[in-house]
């Protein structure tokens, strides 16, 4: 408990309140420019307090983008008028002059490079090399690079944030330590195009002098590029695991999936790549780096050789020029690899990109029905991609508690294995006992009776996420908010798996 001196410090503390848009590198820029000024002595404004200093991280890879971060501008003007605006993200540096008209008092920081900078001139005598937590999240981001220099006809970024720079080894090292001692059991690497990590230091393509563009760097030994960078990580002590975002497939090497495979403890089991499209006309259109069938084998070839591993994607659809035809093929590509979980998006023409310029424009109802029939698709690989982790040992990062839920289940659910059949497994498990019995889930007449569920031993319903990237819900006690579990799945309930816990890792 904070002492009363404490309390009236923090009480006079100059407040600040930030608000971001977009990616996980704005989240992890947004956070490293708030830890700068907590080392100033700022403190987060609470409800009902007024503001010294606005920070908003905009986004502008859509046209709703822009408006957004316009919006979270004039509404923090309007309610903090004497407040020091802090604007950056890729809308400031696409249009600073834009967002600077939107308010008196507002400094745009158009590259994010400054942040270290802005720190030193409100008077932080030694910026931070990076972070030592992420707020009050149990899963936190690393960003180790930044840039982009893909030709996507349809993607505004590369204009924002078109030179690649790579974050040192070393200090990408020193972070995710820091991380891990202060609790976070989950980091997330993450970057504008996270598979060029070291293009930009020295030459990384054997036997050539000039990388191609959009390629991913060459594993040799002397180069600095995400494998190696993920094979010190796998040496580093500590009980937490490492999450990669987005990747393309022609990045997902033989070395990699190697690492991967190696250690399903420290890395998770799980690759989120960009599809975009199954139309090879389409694909050319976008100006997508890989045809259609040599995604499609990849993805193969990646299951083939870690067969537990999920594949997740990004698709677009409603893409100009776009036939019934061509999205049909994507759904076939889709249904082929089986992937683990789909993220589908409407074709928004971005202006400035080579995109907004194509004819052929797909009518709204078009997308619109075609992204509801691609979502139906996703929602039934996803259903059987958990149907098949039933029975699987699984590790869980607990990451909140909720409240029992006593409403009867839906009408369709999967079940499997679950109640006293859980009871069974529990009882003739083969691992050490655990430092707490697991809770199976109420059987169906007992999830009436909350009141009965809320007597047991461990009376929380757990909410966390697998290394394979599936929500789960399990039982056990509130300090296991935070931690790693192993734990059994027994039932997919609705868009979460149910599982049951053997034992913390």
């Amino acid at each position: 408990m904070p002492s009363i001196a404490a309390k009236r410090m923090s009480e006079s503390s100059p407040k600040y309140c930030a608000v971001t848009l977009g990616c996980k590198v704005n989240q992890y820029e947004t956070e490293y420019l708030c830890q700068g000024l907590e080392l100033l002595g700022y403190r987060p404004a609470q409800p009902g307090q007024q503001c010294d200093l606005c920070v908003v991280n905009t986004c502008t890879v859509t046209a709703e983008a822009d408006h957004k971060s316009r919006k979270a501008v004039r509404q923090l003007a309007r309610r903090f008028p004497q407040a020091r605006m802090i604007v950056m993200g890729c809308y400031a540096a696409r249009a600073a002059e834009e967002l600077a008209a939107l308010c008196h008092n507002a400094q745009v920081i158009p590259d994010k490079q400054q942040l270290p900078q802005l720190l030193v001139e409100l008077g932080l005598d030694v910026p931070p090399l990076g972070l030592r937590r992420f707020g009050d999240r149990k899963r936190a981001y690393v960003k180790i690079q930044d840039g982009c220099n893909m030709p996507c006809s349809y993607c505004i970024i590369p204009k924002v944030r078109p030179v690649l720079k790579s974050r040192p080894a070393d200090e990408v090292i020193a972070e995710i330590s820091r991380l891990a001692a202060n609790g976070h059991r989950e980091v997330v690497l993450t970057g504008i195009h996270l598979g060029l990590y070291g293009a930009d230091v020295g030459r990384r393509f054997s036997g050539s002098l000039q990388k191609p563009r959009g390629a991913a760097p060459t594993d040799d030994a002397a180069g600095t590029n995400l494998t190696a960078l993920l094979r010190q990580i796998l040496r580093l002590p500590g009980r937490f695991r490492v999450r990669l975002s987005s990747l393309e497939a022609s990045e997902v090497t033989d070395e990699l999936l190697a690492i991967i495979g190696h250690d399903p403890q420290r890395f998770c089991q799980h690759l989120h790549l960009s599809m975009q499209s199954g139309s090879d006309a389409v694909l050319r259109r976008m100006r997508r780096p890989w045809p259609a069938q040599r995604f499609v084998e990849r993805c193969l070839q990646i299951r083939d050789r870690l067969p537990s591993l999920a594949l997740t994607a990004d698709v677009i659809v409603g893409f100009p020029g776009e036939t019934e035809e061509d999205f049909a093929a994507t759904c076939q590509a889709v249904e082929k690899i089986g992937f683990a979980k789909l993220h589908v998006f409407r074709f928004s023409a971005r202006p400035g990109t080579a995109a907004a310029e194509l004819t052929e424009p797909v009518p709204d109802s078009i997308k619109h029905q075609r992204a509801q029939r691609l979502i139906a698709l996703g929602r039934r690989m996803r259903r059987q991609y958990m149907r098949s982790l039933l029975g699987q040992r699984l590790e869980v990062l607990v990451e909140e508690s909720a409240a029992v839920r006593s409403a009867p289940r839906r009408d369709g659910r999967d079940t499997g294995d679950c109640g006293a059949a859980c009871d069974r497994r529990w009882q003739n498990r083969k691992t050490a006992a655990p430092p707490c019995k697991a809770i199976p889930f109420p059987t169906a007449s007992a999830a009436s009776d909350a009141s009965q569920f809320a007597s047991a031993a461990a009376p929380s319903l757990l909410l966390g996420t697998a290394s394979q990237y599936v929500p789960v819900e399990l039982c056990g006690p509130t300090d296991w908010v935070g931690e790693l579990v192993t734990a059994t799945g027994c039932e997919v309930h609705g868009d979460r798996l149910r599982a049951v816990v053997d034992r913390l890792v």
